[in-house]
């Protein structure tokens, strides 16, 4: 079996950490250097590596393969800089597309290895730069991903897009006016902590004036469910519960609009003492107390 050439195993060997992390040589420009030393194999040598991978599962093909093509990596990453994501990263993600596309790559289809592994490496960046461009995911949709990866370049000096512009582009790229719009929206915001990101204590962060104290803390929606429901169904329950005496000391006493009754008032009407119906009313609440609990 041919072995692989002198420059490349050499290379290969500080090479093969690095395909994991491009700064491991150093410096992203030391990776690059090295990685476009490496030789770009032939198309004889390209199908035989192909064949040994695919039928003797040859890592040893698999690898020369990889590091031949790295430097393709290398400039498909090049083209996503302006995402704002650090190089090497990219480069990163794109190895792994790169790795993906030697696993299925297929010597016999008459295909050379770079033209099949480019759509590999632009999927994985494309994944890598939609997961990592903002903290809230921009682009979930068909439609999302294309115009993400297409409004940058197509908006002329970064201007805001006229309708006129919007149809053009809708056109171009067969979606929806609403999606165009929509997707400038997205692009044009960005990331704002909630917190306050300097020393000054007396900053006022999003926090302060974002957060709803009243209506959508969790804790507090289920403390209002349950406040609800005891004054609805649980308190007539409660008060279902008592009997007639009992019930009518209570209602005077406490749901009444004009303030309620007095214990005197109550006396005179039960022909009791007052100090009877004071009794009478502690039972009634401490019974209905139990029942609320319960």
């Amino acid at each position: 079996m041919k072995q692989p050439s002198t420059s490349l195993t050499a290379s290969g060997n500080a090479l093969a950490l690095a395909i994991a992390n491009p700064g491991a040589l150093g410096t992203i420009d030391a990776y690059i250097s090295a990685v476009n030393r490496l030789p770009v194999l032939s198309a004889e040598r390209e199908t035989e590596l192909g064949r040994q991978l695919r039928d003797q599962e040859d890592l040893g093909a698999a690898r020369e393969l990889i590091l031949s093509h790295l430097r393709l990596v290398v400039s498909v990453a090049r083209q996503y800089l302006g995402y704002g994501l650090p190089h090497a990263d990219l480069i990163q993600e794109g190895n792994v597309g790169l790795m993906k596309a030697v696993k299925r790559f297929d010597p016999e289809r008459g295909v050379r290895l770079v033209s099949f592994a480019v759509h590999w490496i632009k999927a994985e960046i494309h994944e890598y730069i939609i997961r990592n461009w903002r903290l809230v995911k921009v682009a979930t949709t068909k439609a999302q991903r294309k115009l993400f990866f297409n409004l940058r370049s197509m908006r002329p000096d970064g201007q805001t897009l006229d309708p006129e512009q919007v149809d053009h582009i809708a056109r171009e790229l067969n979606v929806r006016h609403e999606d165009v719009s929509e997707m400038e929206v997205r692009m044009s915001g960005r990331d704002m902590s909630l917190e306050n990101q300097d020393d000054d204590d007396d900053g006022y962060a999003p926090i302060a004036y974002l957060s709803d104290e009243g209506r959508q803390e969790p804790t507090r929606v289920l403390e209002r469910v349950a406040r609800d429901r005891l004054q609805s169904s649980g308190l007539t329950g409660a008060l279902d519960a008592l009997d007639a005496r009992s019930r009518r000391i209570v209602e005077a006493r406490w749901l009444q609009d004009d303030g309620g009754a007095t214990l005197h008032e109550l006396a005179q009407e039960f022909g009791v003492s007052a100090e009877r119906i004071r009794q009478i009313e502690a039972a009634a609440l401490k019974k209905m107390r139990g029942n609320l609990a319960s």
